[in-house]
């Protein structure tokens, strides 16, 4: 080594806390509720540079909605929002039940994050397509499709609408503006892009949305999306769920030094939000200027849901492993359910009472279209798609090989 040469060290960024530490979230920023202005929604991205540091919020601690993003939705579509939150966190805990029992393979919760798909899916028009990752039910769920056919893709019964073709909670419905999950990690982002450009090339008025978490954003795909979105001003929202944890790894391995997950499309051009993912009047005003940039002609957004992963990555995992058991409760934007619920309480729109009768009522749906899947067979019990299934729906002309395989399988 030369001399007076200063000696290397390799980095790898450390999370703030370890199992059996003491959960501490100080270094996550959180401005006033409201503090935030709403720009234009034509503005030149590099004016609002600064929106992708901050976070957007409407709910304050009081539970009252203030601020510039305030007022986007009104008092019977807030009640609806959090009837949608409260029946997926119901079908949550029902299938997380039946993957315990043996009735499925595989599950994963939504838990604290059911303000992100929910409030989104509410800014949508029918014909828009969602490229969703596994954790965005709420885009279903709030969107109206049957409960039943979501169960029956997870028991992989003889009712699935997918015909066993996928893994259990990867839905597809193009109906309800579902793209069918990829289990490869950000595919969906770049083909959110492509689906967008389409829609322009074909003068049509529907617009994509593409959705990754906080680790998919490691991948290549992510930055390939952003190029050309960018590029091609392609009418797309591109949406970031930071929920902290990827599978066993803590965010700031993908982050990087940009700072913020939403700080990377500042090189692209492209505008970047940060928001409160577990504000559902934030959420909701977010996606609805976003989705109108688009819709405008005016190119991508980039937006960044700051949120939590409460419960496991998957039926899979053990969180114990790798962060403290108390972090979520110490987690400083709250709960969505709650602070929704909250906020209609004082404005006289909602009770504890009422609140504790609509839990009772949205369970008593839940497991009524749990017992209706069921009659169709779960995993291991009753009935299974056809074998003949495997051989359908890939070529328009069955192949000659593929028709003698079907004959010898007797199918």
């Amino acid at each position: 080594m030369a001399g007076g040469d200063t000696v290397l060290r390799f980095h790898v960024p450390e999370p703030e806390v370890r199992p059996g530490g003491n959960p501490d979230f100080s270094n996550v920023t959180i401005p006033k509720a409201g503090s935030v202005p709403r720009p234009p929604v034509d503005i030149d991205p590099k004016d609002i540079r600064d929106l992708a540091y901050s976070i957007i919020r409407v709910l304050n601690r009081e539970g009252e909605a203030v601020g510039e993003w305030a007022g986007t939705l009104t008092d019977e579509e807030l009640a609806q929002g959090l009837r949608h939150m409260m029946t997926l966190r119901a079908f949550d805990a029902r299938m997380l039940m039946a993957q315990r029992q043996g009735k499925t393979s595989f599950y994963m919760q939504h838990m604290g994050e059911e303000a992100v798909s929910c409030a989104f899916r509410r800014a949508l028009a029918p014909g828009d397509m969602n490229f969703p990752t596994y954790r965005q039910a709420g885009l279903l769920v709030a969107g109206g499709y049957p409960m039943v056919d979501m169960m029956n893709q997870i028991y992989s019964n003889e009712a699935d609408p997918l015909k066993g073709r996928q893994l259990p909670v990867m839905y597809a419905s193009k109906a309800h503006g579902f793209f069918s999950i990829s289990g490869n990690l950000t595919t969906q982002f770049i083909q959110a892009v492509g689906w967008a450009m389409a829609s322009a090339i074909r003068n049509d008025t529907r617009i994509a949305v593409g959705w990754v978490g906080d680790g998919a954003t490691a991948e290549s795909d992510f930055h390939a999306a952003l190029v050309f979105a960018s590029t091609y001003r392609a009418p797309v929202v591109l949406n970031i769920v930071n929920n902290q944890w990827a599978i066993s790894t803590f965010q700031g391995i993908a982050r990087g030094g940009s700072g913020t997950f939403a700080a990377r499309g500042l090189g692209f051009g492209i505008p970047a939000l940060r928001v409160d993912g577990n504000d559902y009047l934030a959420v909701h005003a977010v996606a609805k200027w976003a989705v109108e940039r688009a819709r405008r002609n005016l190119g991508p957004t980039l937006v960044e849901y700051v949120t939590y992963r409460v419960g496991a990555h998957s039926t899979s995992d053990d969180p114990s492993a790798y962060r403290p058991k108390t972090e979520s409760d110490a987690w400083p934007l709250g709960d969505p359910v709650i602070r929704l619920k909250n906020h209609l309480i004082r404005r006289g729109l909602w009770t504890e009472e009422r609140h504790k009768q609509a839990e009772a009522e949205v369970m008593d749906t839940v497991l009524a279209a749990q017992k209706e899947a069921e009659k169709h067979g779960t995993l291991h019990a009753g009935g299974k798609p056809s074998t003949r299934d495997v051989f359908e729906g890939v070529y328009e002309t069955m192949p000659p090989h593929l028709r003698r395989q079907r004959q010898q399988a007797g199918v």
